[in-house]
């Protein structure tokens, strides 16, 4: 609307959360002033006030000399970051696996999975049902330090840290353990969706045990991702990409093949989970997505 009308976001008073600028905002802005400059003019002119979503796409250069107060969620997730590197004592493990099982399947039950459980079949199921099994068999990954006590929690509470234009949030799926395939699929998707259109409840966006990271989705290799306190753990996970590797048959012979490969690093606590842990569930991980043999329907 405010390319159409030549407007610049500027000078237009936003009244939505943390004062983004509504098409309300827009309309009335509008109907007291009519058309304004063009939108792109006020971004690096000094003196303007440049909105969160207009400085996503804008040249660093243009940027310069601006200076923006953080808004409410960014100054949240600043101080909670600072907050989780000077409690926890972070270590980062990379593991690569063989997404071979996983791409097949996909590709070939996409379509009747969306036609029955009315989701897109994505990665992430997938992952999120081989983490909360791999946090069944060693749940002292599941696990927080608080008050001077581990404690190992009966359920899984699996967060899914989803990129909003406006910062980060953390939805979380209750009980994890507890649901089916096509169930967990439904939950990430309905949870993640509600959370970019501002649906959520305070308490879907609290109390996780676990999280997961998926910044593969612009392309990384893998990132080393900060734990969400009070957790112990966080798994990041990478991009999906074609490589060469080589394979060993029964006989011991090597061949090259084509393989979609992905990394994922996990943040622990080192309180609490020593690098053998670590090795231990990331193994279980590995095995789970590279030997995928479970249904999903």
């Amino acid at each position: 609307m405010a390319q159409e009308n030549n407007l610049d976001l500027a000078l237009v008073k936003g009244t939505g959360s943390d004062g983004h600028i509504t098409k309300e905002d827009v309309l009335r802005h509008l109907s007291e002033h009519g058309h304004g400059s063009a939108a792109a003019s006020s971004v690096g002119r000094p003196g303007a006030i440049a909105r969160p979503a207009q400085l996503a796409g804008t040249a660093a250069s243009a940027l310069a000399s601006q200076v923006v107060p953080l808004n409410k969620m960014r100054a949240i997730i600043a101080q909670r970051m600072v907050e989780s590197l000077a409690i926890s004592p972070h270590v980062h493990t990379v593991y690569k696996v063989d997404m071979t099982r996983i791409v097949r399947l996909r590709e070939r039950q996409k379509a009747s999975f969306e036609q029955s459980t009315g989701v897109k079949l994505t990665y992430m199921p997938f992952v999120a049902a081989a983490v909360v099994e791999a946090l069944h068999k060693f749940p002292i990954v599941n696990a927080s330090l608080e008050n001077g006590a581990i404690h190992y929690h009966k359920n899984i509470h699996l967060g899914i840290a989803v990129a909003l234009e406006w910062g980060l949030i953390v939805p979380v799926v209750r009980e994890a353990e507890t649901l089916s395939f096509p169930d967990l699929a439904r939950a990430i998707a309905d949870l993640a969706e509600r959370a970019r259109t501002k649906k959520l409840n305070p308490d879907e966006a609290s109390g996780s045990t676990f999280t997961l990271t998926n910044s593969g989705v612009f392309g990384d290799e893998f990132g080393t991702p900060i734990i969400n306190q009070p957790e112990s753990a966080i798994l990041a996970i990478g991009s999906l990409k074609k490589e060469a590797v080589v394979l060993t048959d029964a006989e011991g012979n090597d061949t090259i093949a084509i393989r979609p490969m992905q990394h994922f690093c996990l943040g622990f606590d080192h309180r609490t989970i020593d690098g053998a842990d670590a090795g231990r569930f990331m193994s279980e991980l590995k095995k789970t997505l590279e030997g995928w043999d479970k249904p999903i329907n």
